[in-house]
Protein backbone atom coordinates (compact mmCIF):
# COMPACT_ATOMS: atom_id res chain seq x y z
CA UNK A 1 0.00 0.00 0.00
CA UNK A 2 1.34 3.72 -0.77
CA UNK A 3 -0.33 5.88 0.99
CA UNK A 4 0.29 9.86 1.16
CA UNK A 5 2.19 11.54 4.00
CA UNK A 6 1.67 15.50 4.40
CA UNK A 7 5.53 16.00 6.17
CA UNK A 8 4.55 19.77 6.27
CA UNK A 9 1.52 19.15 8.12
CA UNK A 10 3.17 16.91 10.57
CA UNK A 11 5.94 19.71 11.28
CA UNK A 12 3.53 22.08 11.77
CA UNK A 13 1.13 19.91 13.83
CA UNK A 14 4.15 19.08 15.89
CA UNK A 15 4.92 23.01 17.38
CA UNK A 16 8.60 21.43 16.06
CA UNK A 17 8.56 25.00 13.85
CA UNK A 18 7.98 27.26 17.18
CA UNK A 19 10.92 25.57 18.98
CA UNK A 20 13.60 26.47 16.26
CA UNK A 21 12.26 29.95 15.88
CA UNK A 22 12.01 30.34 19.72
CA UNK A 23 16.23 29.06 19.38
CA UNK A 24 16.93 31.43 16.83
CA UNK A 25 15.63 34.17 19.20
CA UNK A 26 17.60 32.67 21.97
CA UNK A 27 20.84 32.54 19.90
CA UNK A 28 22.94 35.04 17.98
CA UNK A 29 24.75 33.18 15.05
CA UNK A 30 25.81 29.58 15.61
CA UNK A 31 24.50 29.28 11.95
CA UNK A 32 25.88 25.22 11.69
CA UNK A 33 24.66 24.74 14.95
CA UNK A 34 20.90 25.57 13.79
CA UNK A 35 21.44 23.45 10.73
CA UNK A 36 22.23 20.36 12.37
CA UNK A 37 19.58 20.52 15.43
CA UNK A 38 16.97 21.57 12.08
CA UNK A 39 18.65 18.14 10.19
CA UNK A 40 17.84 16.21 13.30
CA UNK A 41 14.46 17.56 13.74
CA UNK A 42 13.67 16.72 9.94
CA UNK A 43 15.60 12.85 10.47
CA UNK A 44 12.75 12.69 13.27
CA UNK A 45 9.82 13.63 11.21
CA UNK A 46 10.55 11.28 8.44
CA UNK A 47 10.98 8.20 11.13
CA UNK A 48 7.98 9.24 12.55
CA UNK A 49 6.42 9.05 8.94
CA UNK A 50 7.94 5.34 7.83
CA UNK A 51 6.61 4.27 11.15
CA UNK A 52 2.76 5.69 9.98
CA UNK A 53 3.58 3.73 6.41
CA UNK A 54 4.87 0.55 8.08
CA UNK A 55 8.35 0.61 6.63
CA UNK A 56 10.64 -1.25 8.94
CA UNK A 57 12.40 1.89 10.94
CA UNK A 58 15.14 1.17 14.06
CA UNK A 59 15.12 3.78 16.71
CA UNK A 60 17.04 6.67 15.66
CA UNK A 61 20.12 7.11 18.16
CA UNK A 62 19.46 10.45 20.22
CA UNK A 63 22.30 10.34 22.09
CA UNK A 64 24.54 13.77 21.75
CA UNK A 65 27.76 15.26 22.18
CA UNK A 66 27.62 18.97 22.21
CA UNK A 67 31.80 20.65 22.10
CA UNK A 68 32.64 23.96 22.68
CA UNK A 69 34.38 26.78 24.95
CA UNK A 70 32.02 28.13 27.67
CA UNK A 71 29.16 30.78 27.08
CA UNK A 72 28.61 29.80 23.46
CA UNK A 73 25.05 28.65 23.77
CA UNK A 74 25.23 24.58 24.62
CA UNK A 75 22.58 24.25 27.85
CA UNK A 76 20.05 26.89 25.84
CA UNK A 77 20.43 24.34 22.82
CA UNK A 78 20.09 21.24 24.97
CA UNK A 79 16.75 22.51 26.35
CA UNK A 80 15.16 22.99 23.13
CA UNK A 81 16.73 19.96 21.95
CA UNK A 82 14.76 18.05 24.86
CA UNK A 83 11.25 20.11 24.26
CA UNK A 84 11.90 19.30 20.22
CA UNK A 85 12.34 15.49 21.10
CA UNK A 86 9.09 15.66 23.41
CA UNK A 87 7.11 16.99 20.79
CA UNK A 88 7.85 14.61 18.65
CA UNK A 89 6.94 12.00 20.80
CA UNK A 90 10.69 10.57 21.99
CA UNK A 91 10.68 11.85 25.47
CA UNK A 92 7.62 11.70 27.62
CA UNK A 93 8.23 15.14 29.46
CA UNK A 94 11.03 17.06 27.76
CA UNK A 95 12.83 18.35 30.46
CA UNK A 96 16.35 19.15 31.39
CA UNK A 97 18.79 17.78 34.52
CA UNK A 98 22.05 19.25 34.43
CA UNK A 99 24.84 17.79 36.15
CA UNK A 100 28.44 17.69 36.80
CA UNK A 101 31.26 15.03 37.76
CA UNK A 102 30.08 15.84 41.46
CA UNK A 103 26.91 14.83 41.33
CA UNK A 104 27.12 11.45 39.59
CA UNK A 105 30.15 10.04 41.51
CA UNK A 106 30.59 9.23 45.09
CA UNK A 107 34.01 9.75 47.43
CA UNK A 108 34.30 6.51 49.07
CA UNK A 109 32.92 2.89 47.71
CA UNK A 110 28.88 2.28 47.69
CA UNK A 111 28.49 6.07 46.74
CA UNK A 112 28.88 6.28 43.05
CA UNK A 113 26.34 3.86 41.46
CA UNK A 114 23.11 5.47 44.09
CA UNK A 115 24.49 8.78 42.85
CA UNK A 116 24.35 8.38 39.40
CA UNK A 117 21.22 6.17 39.52
CA UNK A 118 19.34 8.92 40.96
CA UNK A 119 20.67 11.43 38.48
CA UNK A 120 19.19 9.40 35.45
CA UNK A 121 15.86 8.61 37.43
CA UNK A 122 15.74 12.25 37.41
CA UNK A 123 16.37 12.39 33.54
CA UNK A 124 13.63 9.35 32.76
CA UNK A 125 11.64 11.66 30.41
CA UNK A 126 14.07 13.93 29.17
CA UNK A 127 17.54 14.90 28.90
CA UNK A 128 20.63 14.52 31.05
CA UNK A 129 23.28 17.21 30.35
CA UNK A 130 26.09 16.17 31.77
CA UNK A 131 28.88 19.91 32.00
CA UNK A 132 32.81 19.28 31.45
CA UNK A 133 31.95 15.34 31.00
CA UNK A 134 35.57 14.51 30.90
CA UNK A 135 36.24 14.97 34.80
CA UNK A 136 34.11 11.53 34.78
CA UNK A 137 37.33 10.16 33.79
CA UNK A 138 40.56 9.93 35.65
CA UNK A 139 43.11 7.66 34.68
CA UNK A 140 45.65 6.57 36.98
CA UNK A 141 43.85 7.38 39.73
CA UNK A 142 42.73 3.68 41.18
CA UNK A 143 40.77 5.60 43.92
CA UNK A 144 38.84 7.37 41.25
CA UNK A 145 35.12 6.40 40.64
CA UNK A 146 34.68 8.01 38.04
CA UNK A 147 34.93 5.27 35.77
CA UNK A 148 32.02 3.49 37.44
CA UNK A 149 30.08 6.11 37.06
CA UNK A 150 30.62 5.97 32.83
CA UNK A 151 29.82 2.16 32.94
CA UNK A 152 26.44 2.90 34.74
CA UNK A 153 26.10 5.70 32.21
CA UNK A 154 26.76 3.05 29.35
CA UNK A 155 24.35 0.52 30.74
CA UNK A 156 21.89 2.82 31.13
CA UNK A 157 21.68 4.51 27.79
CA UNK A 158 21.32 1.36 25.79
CA UNK A 159 18.67 -0.76 28.34
CA UNK A 160 16.72 2.78 28.49
CA UNK A 161 17.39 4.20 25.16
CA UNK A 162 13.43 5.12 24.67
CA UNK A 163 13.61 6.70 28.29
CA UNK A 164 16.03 9.88 28.51
CA UNK A 165 18.68 11.00 26.21
CA UNK A 166 22.53 11.98 27.24
CA UNK A 167 24.40 15.00 25.91
CA UNK A 168 27.69 14.72 27.13
CA UNK A 169 29.61 18.42 27.03
CA UNK A 170 32.82 20.39 26.98
CA UNK A 171 35.80 21.75 25.55
CA UNK A 172 36.65 19.79 22.48
CA UNK A 173 39.79 18.79 22.44
CA UNK A 174 39.60 17.56 26.21
CA UNK A 175 36.11 15.61 24.81
CA UNK A 176 38.13 14.45 22.03
CA UNK A 177 40.64 12.62 24.49
CA UNK A 178 37.45 11.76 26.88
CA UNK A 179 36.08 9.70 23.70
CA UNK A 180 39.33 8.01 22.87
CA UNK A 181 40.04 6.45 26.51
CA UNK A 182 36.10 5.22 25.96
CA UNK A 183 35.63 3.82 22.75
CA UNK A 184 32.50 1.98 24.10
CA UNK A 185 30.77 5.74 25.48
CA UNK A 186 32.11 7.32 21.81
CA UNK A 187 29.94 4.30 19.87
CA UNK A 188 26.81 5.23 21.61
CA UNK A 189 26.90 8.97 20.80
CA UNK A 190 25.06 9.44 17.41
CA UNK A 191 25.16 13.20 16.83
CA UNK A 192 28.24 15.11 17.66
CA UNK A 193 28.19 19.06 17.18
CA UNK A 194 30.82 21.39 17.70
CA UNK A 195 29.53 24.86 19.33
CA UNK A 196 32.06 27.64 17.12
CA UNK A 197 33.36 30.97 19.63
CA UNK A 198 30.65 34.04 18.32
CA UNK A 199 32.31 37.11 16.13
CA UNK A 200 33.28 39.75 17.51
CA UNK A 201 30.20 41.60 15.75
CA UNK A 202 28.47 38.60 16.84
CA UNK A 203 29.09 39.50 20.27
CA UNK A 204 27.71 42.95 19.94
CA UNK A 205 24.60 42.27 18.71
CA UNK A 206 24.60 39.47 22.06
CA UNK A 207 25.07 42.83 24.05
CA UNK A 208 22.49 44.68 22.49
CA UNK A 209 20.45 41.81 23.06
CA UNK A 210 20.87 41.98 26.86
CA UNK A 211 20.99 45.67 27.08
CA UNK A 212 17.48 45.57 25.18
CA UNK A 213 15.52 43.17 27.77
CA UNK A 214 17.24 45.60 30.59
CA UNK A 215 15.54 48.66 29.12
CA UNK A 216 19.58 50.01 28.69
CA UNK A 217 21.18 51.74 25.44
CA UNK A 218 24.32 52.79 25.11
CA UNK A 219 25.29 56.06 23.17
CA UNK A 220 27.02 56.09 20.31
CA UNK A 221 30.10 56.75 21.82
CA UNK A 222 29.50 53.96 24.04
CA UNK A 223 29.06 51.67 21.85
CA UNK A 224 32.12 52.15 19.97
CA UNK A 225 34.34 51.98 23.30
CA UNK A 226 32.18 48.53 24.01
CA UNK A 227 33.33 47.02 20.90
CA UNK A 228 36.91 48.09 21.88
CA UNK A 229 36.49 46.51 25.16
CA UNK A 230 35.18 42.86 23.34
CA UNK A 231 38.31 42.80 21.83
CA UNK A 232 40.35 43.48 24.30
CA UNK A 233 38.61 40.94 26.60
CA UNK A 234 38.62 37.86 24.07
CA UNK A 235 42.42 38.00 24.16
CA UNK A 236 42.34 37.77 28.35
CA UNK A 237 42.60 34.60 30.23
CA UNK A 238 38.92 32.64 30.75
CA UNK A 239 36.73 34.10 27.84
CA UNK A 240 33.44 32.89 27.78
CA UNK A 241 31.76 34.24 25.35
CA UNK A 242 28.52 35.39 26.16
CA UNK A 243 28.73 34.54 29.30
CA UNK A 244 31.41 36.88 29.52
CA UNK A 245 29.16 39.80 28.07
CA UNK A 246 26.49 39.29 30.14
CA UNK A 247 28.87 39.58 32.84
CA UNK A 248 30.52 43.00 31.63
CA UNK A 249 27.29 44.30 31.15
CA UNK A 250 26.45 43.80 34.83
CA UNK A 251 29.49 45.57 35.76
CA UNK A 252 28.64 48.74 33.18
CA UNK A 253 25.30 49.03 35.31
CA UNK A 254 27.24 49.27 38.81
CA UNK A 255 29.22 51.89 37.41
CA UNK A 256 26.36 53.63 35.57
CA UNK A 257 24.33 53.10 39.00
CA UNK A 258 27.32 54.31 40.98
CA UNK A 259 27.83 57.37 38.27
CA UNK A 260 24.44 58.64 38.87
CA UNK A 261 24.15 57.76 42.89
CA UNK A 262 26.76 60.74 42.58
CA UNK A 263 24.55 63.03 41.98
CA UNK A 264 22.50 62.60 44.41
CA UNK A 265 19.95 65.46 45.16
CA UNK A 266 19.46 66.22 41.13
CA UNK A 267 16.22 64.78 39.36
CA UNK A 268 17.45 62.44 36.71
CA UNK A 269 15.24 61.71 33.21
CA UNK A 270 14.17 58.58 31.89
CA UNK A 271 16.76 58.66 29.39
CA UNK A 272 19.50 59.53 32.17
CA UNK A 273 18.58 56.58 34.03
CA UNK A 274 18.95 54.11 30.34
CA UNK A 275 21.76 55.38 28.88
CA UNK A 276 25.25 54.01 29.40
CA UNK A 277 27.81 56.43 28.54
CA UNK A 278 31.25 55.58 27.27
CA UNK A 279 33.03 56.17 31.01
CA UNK A 280 30.77 53.58 32.37
CA UNK A 281 33.07 50.91 30.22
CA UNK A 282 36.22 52.51 30.19
CA UNK A 283 36.42 52.35 33.78
CA UNK A 284 37.26 48.51 33.02
CA UNK A 285 39.77 47.03 34.54
CA UNK A 286 40.04 44.84 30.96
CA UNK A 287 41.52 48.39 29.41
CA UNK A 288 44.61 47.64 31.66
CA UNK A 289 45.13 44.51 30.34
CA UNK A 290 43.52 43.05 33.55
CA UNK A 291 40.53 40.37 33.86
CA UNK A 292 37.81 41.76 36.05
CA UNK A 293 35.75 38.70 36.34
CA UNK A 294 34.67 36.10 33.87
Amino acid sequence: MNLPTDLSKAYSDSGVAAVLDQLNRDLVGLKPVKTRIKEIAALLLVDLARQQLDLPSSMPGLHMSFTGKPGTGKTTVARRISEILHRLGYLRKGHLVTVTRDDLVGQYVGHTAPKTKEMIKRAQGGVLFIDEAYYLYKPGNERDYGAESIEILLQEMERQRNEFVVIFAGYKDRMDSFYQSNPGLSSRISHHIDFPDYTNEELMEIAQLFLDQQNYCLTKEASLVFREYIQRRRKLPFFANARSIRNALDRTRLRHANRLFSRMGESLTRDELMTIEPEDIKASRVFNGEVEGH
